[in-house]
């Protein structure tokens, strides 16, 4: 089944040195509970890519499909919510509230929301993520990979079919990186959710299913790992 699709997107910026293709015709379809990585050089379209899958920006053209919504026909709060309930989100700056402690950032979305926790499920996720004795420290009491395993459990709290995550290892040496990814793949596929992943770095996308690279705003190679 078919949880994220893009039929042929576009997406166009205009600039005083013209027109730039982010994105010229991408054609995508995404499985179930697949671990996915894009991987390309710097500005080849594949944060862009993200974005767009993820409803944070609109396509010049073509239609975007999640868990068979077509996104370009929501509006924006139909959208917000969508995305609050359905998407979940991990970026290179954790993006972590400074005044919320680290329980109080996990829940957020959820009080946001007007959802009731499901504590179980919460403390299942904080076992994973081995966050069980940080949950009442503030950000800054934290390391880069404490905070990013903080961002993967905001994540994960809503129970999203779908995690995107752009550059998350990026602020973290080589080490701790391929352990987040490894409790992010592993959390994911604990909980059912499937994974887009963005990176510059071929040794985290080769812990995924499916490599696809992007250049020029297109996609030039999608493969699978054995």
């Amino acid at each position: 089944m078919n949880v994220l699709q893009m039929k042929n997107v576009k997406k166009y910026y205009e600039t005083a040195a013209g027109t730039v293709r982010a994105l010229d015709g991408v054609s995508l379809e995404i499985e179930d509970g697949e671990f996915v990585s894009v991987v390309g050089s710097s500005g080849s379209g594949k944060t862009t890519l993200l974005n767009l899958l993820g409803g944070l920006d609109y396509p010049t053209k073509g239609e975007i499909i999640v868990r068979g919504k077509v996104l370009g026909a929501l509006n924006n709060e139909d959208l917000t919510v969508f995305r609050r309930r359905n998407i979940g989100f991990v970026f290179q700056n954790y993006n972590l509230l400074p005044t919320l402690n680290v329980w109080e950032n996990m829940t957020f979305p959820l009080r946001l929301d007007g959802v009731s926790l499901d504590a179980p499920f919460l403390r299942e996720v904080v076992d994973v993520l081995r966050l069980g004795e940080k949950l009442e420290n503030m950000p800054h009491m934290l390391s880069g990979g404490q905070q990013q395993r903080v961002a993967i459990a905001r994540a994960l709290s809503t129970k999203p079919a779908v995690i995107l995550a752009d550059e998350p290892t990026g602020n973290l040496d080589s080490v701790t990186g391929t352990e987040v990814i490894g409790l992010l793949k592993s959390s994911a596929k604990k909980f059912h959710q499937t994974i887009l992943l963005v990176t510059h770095n071929d040794e985290i996308a080769q812990m995924s299913d499916r490599i696809i690279r992007v250049e020029d705003g297109k996609i030039v190679g999608d493969s699978y790992e054995k």
